[in-house]
């Protein structure tokens, strides 16, 4: 999943959330080196990219870009799924998601000290560019994946996936509603248990 859903999946704990949000950025054991909650995070993370990958329902809707999009279908249905929890958030919270947005944003400056460097870099433009709230449409998604093709010297050529979003926009929604259901019940169950 990407971040809205990491971030989402994480409960009411803020450092838990900063832990499920930088965890790219930490490399094998080094989560160690984090506050007990941010290793959490991180360990949580982990363990819903491990069930997401697995996911009868994910894998069926990569299926739908792998001829295209190759190793990279995974990393596009997650963008795309975080579309649709952003679409349908009051579905999935009580909080209006511009407020819920902002509060994680300020939990994020507050503890710059403790986020990996590339993280670090990376926070101004995504407050900036406001990537969490910008979710909610397909012209924000658009622009992200052209952001993350940019980082593979448009090799993924993921600035184009959303032609496949459009295509096959009820499909996808539907498939991230089901899972979403199994991925909120995992993360709960992992939350008790780490």
């Amino acid at each position: 999943m990407n971040f809205l859903a990491h971030i989402y999946l994480s409960g009411d704990n803020d450092s838990i959330k900063i832990g499920n949000f930088i965890a790219d950025s930490v490399r094998g054991k080094h989560f160690e080196n984090f506050p007990l909650d941010v290793q959490k995070g991180i360990i949580l993370h982990r363990a819903i990219d491990t069930f997401t990958d697995a996911h009868p329902v994910f894998r069926k809707s990569t299926k739908k870009l792998h001829a295209r999009y190759h190793h990279y279908a995974g990393v596009i249905v997650d963008v795309f799924y975080d579309h649709f929890l952003a679409k349908n958030w009051t579905n999935y919270s009580n909080e209006n998601l511009e407020e819920y947005v902002e509060r994680f944003y300020l939990s994020m400056n507050d503890n710059l000290v403790i986020l990996p460097e590339k993280v670090q870099k990376m926070l101004p433009y995504m407050i900036q560019e406001n990537w969490l709230v910008s979710y909610q449409t397909i012209e924000g998604i658009k622009y992200i994946l052209t952001k993350m093709d940019q980082r593979t010297a448009n090799e993924s050529k993921m600035r184009f996936s959303t032609e496949e979003l459009t295509q096959f926009y009820s499909e996808f929604e539907q498939e991230f509603t089901v899972f979403f259901e199994d991925l909120r019940t995992f993360a709960t169950e992992k939350l008790d248990e780490i």
